[in-house]
């Protein structure tokens, strides 16, 4: 039994010495050295199962079969999965490596040697428009590399597009149908350059994704470990997903996928885990063949495919190092789409009979390992939970679990802020509290909805395409998202009106009703800026900060200028003085570097800066893709900012657009 807590002073300068203790950890311990992750993993693993055992055993009642003895049990069941990734996480990242002194070696040893194995790259693509598409191809081509040869695999049969890899100098492949999606479509380039090229190893890029031209030279050196069937890449972005972009916050606010790339990917490297994600990755044409091509039965054929290795002894290991970026979903949802594949897909490939829960030859590390990434989407029925929780109890009376505010305060809040400290510290800054509950907040229904479904039908529904590219100008409405997340923030608000206001409440607020109201504050909190998020601002074409000189010339000569930021249709210049007349409809030219002089025309004008719309040619419009996709030119956050990311979002509470 656990003891009754003391008065409430002592339990919140008990937190705040918890909070100094773990902030003074983050100070002493390098997250480099496995042995200081050891040390600040398990202190926050303490606190998270001294929680677990007082929510055990403290704050349940008597389970009878009624709605409201039996609701508590199923909110504790889906939040011990939670609590379970958690704990397996800590584990997990333990451990760590960099692969970057390998790949210098090995590149080292094959420029002396010169003996730089061939490549075939093979682009997917399906129904992307020609400025989507453009950049991989482009990118590709300019590839330095000794022996390499580029494959558009083209699964919606499209002549311009033909007619464009001929222009450029690209292979051009396609097929009559799309049976087995990607996969499919990659096993008809497998099939057709084994009878070509016959490369040994195979670069395998989404359609969005440009690469950075020393890509291969930094990948193929790693083949040399026998074991390595893949080498995989992280994915970066140049756009910001919906939820950066929608709150202003893509220079304060890091993605989920960049903990996952950055963070847990090398974790899972260093057990010999890391997977396959899609794009970016090299794999050996002689490993994929023998295991009967990329596999097509279930719909993410990332990660089958190296679990399907794995049943041969190889590996997938993780080259953590930006060599390539792509287009991030660019809506609401598109966003909410890929995340639900992913999940189905994850589930999927778990009930395989030759999966790693019920097939032969994989490791209890690599079981396990699989299990945490299941875990990862379990856990989003307790986010959905969660935010309803309080509105249950104040409408409906029926608590999730059974605690007052000081118990909670005693125990609960040591193990959130060991979580929180934690998290930021291990990730490098890649996690802001609150924040991250949001990011998750927006998917966790539909997700939710589709773990549901894949209980009665797993198997069976068309893999579908993440949509790219397109006009994108014009603000819309997420309505039913939106109408969920208002709902449980006027919900939330409402239960706390409520309390005060009910004719049948008590007269006097109860502990267990003072831990409600702020659980309630919280689920408001999260749903409304959940809300917000719904309702999406236009985006325009993307520009890029790069502040290098430059000049302008206009009919009455040169002058120099910096150019600010550059897109591929419009750019930024400063200058000292504004030309004198400057009209609209009278071109100009801009110099950017490695494209030479490049038409353009002012769109507006203000106090030094000039915004231009610019019409770059044929071969202008390469060196760009090339200037501003295939260098680490990189528009989003790395680390979060707390103070940027509550700016961005307090701006878009009170800005239309």
């Amino acid at each position: 039994m656990f003891p009754p807590p003391p008065d409430a002073t002592s339990v919140l300068l008990t937190d705040l010495g918890i909070l100094l203790g773990l902030l003074t950890m983050t100070g002493l311990l390098d997250r480099a050295h496995a042995t200081a992750r050891a040390l600040f993993g398990g202190t926050a693993a303490l606190f998270i199962l001294g929680y677990a055992a007082w929510r055990w055993q403290e704050t349940l009642p008597p389970l009878e079969p009624s709605v409201e003895q039996v609701w508590p049990y199923l909110f504790l069941a889906f939040e011990f999965t939670a609590i379970l990734y958690t704990l397996m996480s800590i584990i997990i990242l333990v451990r760590f490596k960099n692969r970057s002194g390998e790949a210098d070696r090995e590149e080292a040893r094959l420029r002396e040697s010169g003996d730089w194995p061939a490549v075939d790259v093979f682009i997917c693509t399906y129904s992307e428009p020609l400025d989507v598409v453009e950049k991989s191809i482009v990118a590709a081509l300019a590839i330095d590399y000794p022996s390499f040869t580029v494959w558009v695999c083209d699964d919606t049969r499209r002549a311009w597009l033909k007619d464009y890899c001929a222009e450029l100098g690209a292979n051009y492949l396609t097929r009559p149908d799309n049976a087995g999606a990607k996969a499919g479509n990659l096993n008809k380039a497998l099939v057709h350059t084994a009878g070509r090229t016959n490369a040994p190893l195979i670069l395998v890029l989404d359609a969005d994704f440009a690469v950075n031209p020393t890509i291969l030279r930094r990948v193929v050196g790693l083949f040399r470990d026998e074991r390595a069937a893949v080498v995989q890449t992280p994915q970066f972005f140049f756009n910001a997903d919906p939820i950066q972009h929608n709150l202003m916050s893509a220079d304060a606010w890091v993605d989920d996928q960049r903990i996952f790339f950055d963070v847990f990917q090398p974790a899972k490297d260093a057990w010999g885990c890391a997977f396959c994600v899609g794009t970016s990755f090299v794999v050996r044409r002689d490993r994929v063949t023998a295991a009967g091509g990329f596999p097509h039965d279930a719909i993410c054929e990332d990660i089958n495919l190296t679990y399907t290795l794995m049943r041969d002894g190889y590996e997938t290991h993780w080259l953590n190092e930006r060599l390539s970026a792509g287009l991030s979903a660019e809506g609401l949802p598109e966003y909410i789409t890929q995340r639900t594949r992913w999940c189905l897909g994850t589930i999927q490939v778990a009930l395989l009979k030759t999966g790693p829960f019920l097939g032969k030859n994989y490791t209890l590390m690599q079981r396990l390992h699989y299990l945490h990434g299941v875990l990862n989407w379990l856990c989003k029925p307790f986010i959905v939970l969660m935010l309803i929780a309080p509105s249950i109890y104040w409408f409906f009376d029926i608590p999730a679990f059974h605690a007052d505010y000081l118990s909670f305060l005693r125990y609960g809040v040591p193990a959130l802020l060991a979580l929180w400290i934690y998290s930021g510290w291990v990730s490098g800054q890649r996690t802001l509290p609150l924040f991250m509950e949001v990011t998750h907040a927006i998917t966790a229904l539909a997700v939710t909805l589709t773990l549901l479904s894949a209980t009665v039908r797993p198997f069976g529904r068309p893999f579908k395409v993440t949509d790219k590219g397109g006009d994108r100008s014009i603000s819309s409405v997420r309505w039913t998202m939106a109408a969920w997340f208002g709902a449980i923030s006027l919900l939330s608000a409402g239960s706390i009106i409520w309390s005060f206001v009910s004719p049948s409440g008590a007269s006097e607020v109860s502990p267990l009703d003072y831990f409600n109201l702020l659980w309630a504050g919280v689920a408001m909190l999260i749903t409304f800026v959940a809300f917000v998020i719904c309702f999406e601002r236009p985006r325009q074409a993307d520009e890029f900060r790069i502040a290098e000189p430059s000049a302008l010339r206009t009919d009455i000569g040169t002058v120099r200028c910096t150019l600010s930021t550059m897109g591929m249709e419009g750019a930024t210049i400063q200058l000292a003085q504004l030309p004198h007349d400057l009209d609209r409809t009278r071109p100009l030219q801009v110099w950017v570097d490695t494209a030479g002089w490049i038409r353009a025309f002012a769109r507006e004008h203000r106090s030094g800066e000039i915004a231009l719309r610019l019409e770059p040619n044929a071969a202008q419009r390469r060196a760009l893709i090339l200037r501003l996709f295939t260098t680490a030119v990189d528009p989003i956050a790395r680390t979060a900012n707390w103070r940027g990311a509550v700016s961005g979002v307090l701006r878009r509470c009170f800005r239309t657009a």
